[in-house]
């Protein structure tokens, strides 16, 4: 069974979409970075890589995404707080990315997400366990 999950990204900007994840707080192993990309690192077990569009069209048999013009997926992260969402929404419109939607409060759960510079959408969600029973 998989233990790891590598979720790869078209950029057209390498270095400035790796200097935008930097200034969010995400770190990069050097040891799966290179011209071609940057491997970001979200927690032990969860990585993304930012790759080229050259680099990424040479593992598919099919068009890439715009993701500025279409989604194909939404990437959401977790958080310990709705504060924290909203620093991290803040920072990273601060950084360039751009604010699709409106943020929301399900009581449950607080979710915001921003666009990066690719386009690529990406979610912060706290979800209050407390909410829920354990019966």
């Amino acid at each position: 069974m998989a233990t790891k999950v590598f979720i790869n990204l078209p950029v057209n900007d390498l270095t400035k979409s790796m200097e935008f994840f930097q200034n969010l707080g995400f770190s990069f192993n050097p040891q799966f970075s290179d011209e071609k990309a940057g491997c970001m690192i979200v927690s032990d077990s969860i990585f993304v890589m930012l790759l080229t569009t050259t680099y990424f069209k040479s593992f598919i048999d099919t068009e890439v995404c715009d993701a500025k013009r279409s989604t194909e997926v939404l990437i959401t992260l977790d958080a310990t707080s709705a504060d924290e969402v909203k620093q991290f929404i803040n920072k990273a419109e601060s950084l360039g990315g751009r604010i699709y939607a409106q943020a929301q409060d399900h009581g449950f759960m607080y979710q915001h997400g921003f666009a990066d510079l690719d386009g690529h959408r990406w979610e912060m969600a706290y979800v209050n366990m407390s909410q829920f029973s354990h019966s």
